[in-house]
């Protein structure tokens, strides 16, 4: 019997989503030498990072949607020449305002690739190959971000933080030409209707309880904003005849459980990757190249975790193995809680990355099989922005008020230890939601 090959669809769809993905914390390691080079001051600083975060999160559940209605190729394209050709222009920027222009256009960009990616994947695979491929689609969402800080690192070490946004461009190039030779055509569509009213209320949604926690002044208008535009938003969806984000994605328990522990278990490795470089650096007085390798003790064993769930998915439901996954990150963090960062790094903190690291290869391919659980053709690009949002708003949300409620705690041992806690509460709220995924009576199998 042949045995059936993947083609060139499924390393575009990788290779692109692990750029976006990359490029959302490469940036952690170039902020000084960013500052310096453009003058920059620690507010202006912080709308690099969220400048990206408000746009990319505001308008992924519009990038989805868009791609149902005017078809996958045609919208991974329009993200990937937007994407691109800010990631230029932010390469090249001169002064603060073009980056942070630059940055939220690039954010935009990666709010259509990100959800069109898995899309394009359902698309294009079925079966026992379509469950390989989220597999590996999993496998580049837990790697992308710890190999940006390892990537990033070693940038910022050794050349130009201009670089870390340049080497998009010939990536992006030949992923268009690609895209453009070797992608089939999308299917003819039957209506162009759009949900401007839901696509206007999603975005100032998100955007707004974003800048509620990360914002410098007006922060409760903003969460009031937030919530107002959230209520028109829900009553838009249920009368809206083609909804950005159909509300029957809802009905089903196991998308929302995927949904709520992706948001928690993201959110929590998100922050880790953060703040554990600050500590190694400030407390352990690593260097940022030596932070950069010390990485390798997660992103190592996360690689081998995230490339045995093929494996494991023949014995293992996806539920199972995604409670598994939080187990092992509470192990991590209580770990930290229980030692102290105080009691260095090789004690406090070493085992714990290979832990985490472990937890995030096992947890996202299961999470995203489970967030796109039941859907058909016609919402599959909808339940991409969906689960592709709560990755996204995991990541701004929970890093925010991790910061937000240790920021009073001036010794980086203490402030360290109470975020550990704070991940810690995270990681127990995947791990509630996985469970009641796997302990309700509908059946788990793979995607």
């Amino acid at each position: 019997m042949k045995k059936e090959r993947f083609g060139i669809v499924l390393p575009i769809v990788l290779i692109s989503y692990f750029m976006i993905l990359l490029d959302n914390s490469v940036v952690f390691t170039s902020t000084v030498k960013i500052s310096q080079d453009l003058q920059m001051t620690s507010r202006t600083l912080s709308w690099i990072s969220t400048a990206y975060v408000l746009t990319f999160g505001g308008f992924q559940l519009l990038g989805g949607r868009l791609g149902d209605i005017f078809g996958r190729k045609r919208l991974f394209l329009i993200g990937t020449y937007i994407f691109t050709f800010s990631s230029l222009l932010v390469g090249l920027s001169v002064s603060a305002p073009m980056m942070i222009v630059m940055r939220a256009i690039q954010g935009a960009g990666a709010a259509i690739l990100a959800p069109t990616t898995l899309a394009l994947l359902m698309d294009n695979y079925q079966g026992k190959m379509l469950q390989r491929g989220i597999n590996y689609y999993g496998m580049t969402a837990g790697l992308g971000a710890s190999l940006g800080l390892l990537i990033g690192g070693l940038i910022a070490s050794f050349t130009s933080w201009r670089i870390g946004f340049l080497i998009n461009v010939p990536v992006g190039v030949g992923i268009i030409l690609l895209t453009i030779k070797n992608v089939k055509k999308d299917q003819q569509v039957k209506s162009q209707s759009m949900d401007i009213l839901g696509s206007l209320y999603s975005a100032i949604t998100i955007a707004t309880v974003i800048y509620s926690i990360n914002g410098e002044k007006y922060r409760l208008f903003a969460l009031i904003v937030s919530l107002m535009f959230l209520g028109l938003f829900i009553r838009q969806e249920g009368h809206a005849k083609i909804a950005i984000m159909p509300l029957e994605l809802f009905k089903d328990s196991t998308r929302v459980g995927a949904y709520i522990a992706r948001f928690f278990i993201i959110g929590m490795a998100f922050s880790f990757l953060y703040l554990a470089p600050q500590v190694m650096q400030n407390l352990y007085h690593f260097s940022p190249f030596l932070a950069s390798i010390a990485f390798l003790l997660m992103s190592l064993p996360q690689f081998v975790a995230a490339t045995q769930v093929g494996r494991l998915n023949t014995k293992i439901s996806p539920a199972r193995l995604a409670v598994l996954a939080s187990v092992i990150s509470i192990v991590a963090l209580a770990w930290i809680v229980i030692v102290g960062a105080q009691s260095g790094f090789w004690l406090a903190l070493a085992v714990p990355l290979i832990l985490v690291g472990i937890g995030q290869g096992l947890a996202m391919s299961p999470l995203t099989s489970l967030g796109v659980a039941h859907t058909t053709a016609d919402i599959s690009g909808s339940a991409s922005g969906v689960l592709n949002t709560f990755h996204q708003t995991g990541q701004s949300i929970g890093l925010a008020l991790v910061t937000a409620l240790t920021s009073g705690i001036h010794s980086y041992a203490g402030s360290f230890n109470a975020a550990m806690l704070v991940l810690l509460f995270y990681a127990t709220i995947a791990l509630l939601a996985t469970s009641s995924i796997m302990l309700n009576k509908k059946d788990h199998k793979w995607s």
